[in-house]
This record gives C-alpha cells, sequence and structure tokens, in this order.
C-alpha cells in the first residue's frame, strides 16, 4: 500500500473510553456511507477492548490504530504493549454462556484475513475488511 492509501494513525492511552473514540475517529476517516464501516467499527472496537483489557498497555501506556484503504479493502492494525499469552479465538455461536472473550472469533468470521505480528514496539492485531 502506498502512502497515499493512508487512512491515518491514532494514539490513543489504554483504557476503555478509548474504544468510542478509536470508532469515532475511524467513522470519520472512512465515512457514514461506506460500505465497509459497520463491520470495521465492530471489528476494530473488539481490538481495542481487548489490547485496553488484556495487553501490557493496560499497565504502562497507549494502545495505537492504523487504517489503510486500497483497492476495495480496508486494513486495521491495533499495536499494544503485548502480553505473556498470544491473542485467541474463544466462545463462538455455541457458547452463548460465555461472558467476553469472544472478539477474535467475530474478526475471525468477519473478516477476509486476519493476524497477530509481534513488533519492536509491540504486538500488532490487524484485520481486513473487503468492500
Amino acid at each position: 500500500m502506498g502512502p497515499g492509501d493512508l487512512l491515518g494513525r491514532l494514539e490513543l492511552p489504554a483504557i476503555e473510553a478509548s474504544v468510542p473514540r478509536a470508532r469515532a475517529w475511524l467513522r470519520d476517516r472512512l465515512g457514514e456511507d461506506h460500505p465497509a464501516l459497520d463491520d470495521v467499527l465492530l471489528l476494530a472496537s473488539e481490538l481495542v477492548t481487548n489490547a485496553v483489557r488484556h495487553s501490557d498497555s493496560r499497565h504502562t501506556g497507549t494502545v495505537t490504530v492504523v487504517a489503510t484503504a486500497l483497492r476495495g479493502i480496508v486494513h486495521v492494525t491495533v499495536i499494544d504493549a503485548g502480553a505473556e499469552g498470544m491473542p485467541h479465538i474463544e466462545g463462538g455461536a455455541g457458547d452463548e454462556e460465555g461472558e467476553g472473550g469472544r472478539g477474535l472469533f467475530l474478526v475471525d468470521v468477519l473478516a477476509r484475513a486476519w493476524g497477530v505480528q509481534e513488533r519492536p514496539e509491540g504486538r500488532a492485531v490487524w484485520f481486513e475488511v473487503k468492500y
């Protein structure tokens, strides 16, 4: 992806109040009528929530959201300070009793692709939504 495809980069404090801020920022960047808006907002909310609740960022700092759009694909990356365990899918359609922990299940179902990368600045969890 070229530099013209970058929708932006947003650094947020690693607190619950950052989840709606990330949603509002993505809504502003994509526009109200973007065909992938609902899925992007839902999945980004799940990843930012996971970052502020489960990563070491909750103790030490910030969460960063980076978004790009190119050729019918929105790519969102959430970067945090990492954690001891790796992100994994929990819950699902047959787990109505589970409370939370299903964010990556939603990402797995709705995203075109997703993954986890360890980087020098921390852990990056990303997804792509096709439109």
